[in-house]
């Protein structure tokens, strides 16, 4: 449908009954992708035109499509068997991509790609096009300096993003779904330490947190979507803390709260959480920052954060 088609408004489509089929084509799609959320906004654009019609043998069938979807949204909701996607940042690095040099884009996957997955199938792709030898996947997250780049060849970094929401939208964005529906904003972090080393001791290890935002929301007409700003936040050795306390203590509670209960699964948490011979663990945590109070007055509202994220997480 474009209007710089002639004739479209004299079209089959431009008419109250064409409107009406293309929504239960959409809705009937909708259910086939898995988005039955979807199809309850679709039909409350159809539903009033059915109603004015009088037309009751399309309002049962409309209605019952639709005590279908709910019946699939509370069975799968029960099960925890929905997979919406799973989101890549790729970088593109190098005169020979063109254009593309130094763009950046959020890709689309199937629920269950792996890193490893897409990494090879977009250095194959690219690799046909200017050559095995002139392509390489940069493994690791880091910033891409371009001056120790080759310019002769084609680098792609790959890099696996989360969906990212401010805590006041997180309150409306309650259910699985509406954490993976309409999304722009994606997050990934890299560890880092101040002697240039990605990983080192806890007292030494900080974070960054990298925030990219796309020109369109997911799910979208194409499987990746240019990246159009970028923030970067960085945490402090004890904020990285802070953050890691909070993770565990939000696992801990899942795996207590799950119905029915599932025993492997805590017994997974407990030993990831509190056992012995766990390294950076919260026992070394609390060593290592709350021994001591900080002479710091800047570091004593983190020391007094960590503080309370340990109380959480032993009342849990």
């Amino acid at each position: 449908l474009s209007p710089d088609e002639d004739g479209i408004c004299s079209g089959r489509y431009f008419s109250e009954s064409g409107l009406v089929g293309l929504l239960e084509q959409a809705a009937e799609l909708f259910s086939t992708g898995g988005l039955y959320e979807t199809v309850n906004e679709v039909y409350k654009i159809v539903i009033p035109i059915l109603e004015a019609h009088r037309d009751f043998r399309k309002l049962t069938l409309t209605h019952s499509k639709l005590q279908k979807a709910f019946d699939s949204i509370i069975n799968k909701v029960l099960g925890q068997k929905r997979m919406f996607g799973t989101y890549f940042r790729v970088g593109f690095y190098g005169s020979k991509f063109g254009d593309l040099d130094e763009q950046e884009f959020v890709y689309k996957e199937p629920a269950i790609t792996k890193l490893p997955e897409i990494s090879h199938r977009l250095e194959g792709f690219y690799g046909q096009c200017f050559g095995e030898d002139a392509v390489e996947v940069i493994k690791d997250s880091a910033p891409v300096d371009k001056r120790k780049l080759d310019p002769s060849k084609a680098y792609i970094q790959i890099t696996f993003v989360e969906p990212y929401f401010d805590e006041y939208e997180l309150k409306d964005r309650v259910t699985y779904f509406e954490k993976n529906f309409n999304i722009c904003r994606f997050m990934y972090t890299t560890p880092f330490t101040m002697d240039g080393r990605p990983r080192g001791e806890l007292s030494e290890q900080y974070k960054r947190n990298t925030i990219l935002t796309t020109m369109h929301a997911f799910p979208y007409i194409k499987t990746r979507i240019n990246v159009i700003q970028r923030e970067e936040f960085i945490l402090t050795p004890i904020e990285v803390a802070i953050e890691d306390m909070r993770k565990k203590t939000q696992e801990l509670m899942a795996a207590t709260s799950q119905e029915p209960p599932d025993a492997k699964m805590l017994q997974m948490v407990l030993q990831g959480s509190v056992g012995a011979t766990v390294n950076q663990g919260p026992l070394e945590v609390a060593q290592v920052f709350l021994a001591e109070i900080p002479a710091d007055p800047k570091l004593y509202r983190h020391h007094n954060k960590l503080r309370l994220c340990f109380k959480e997480f032993i009342m849990r």
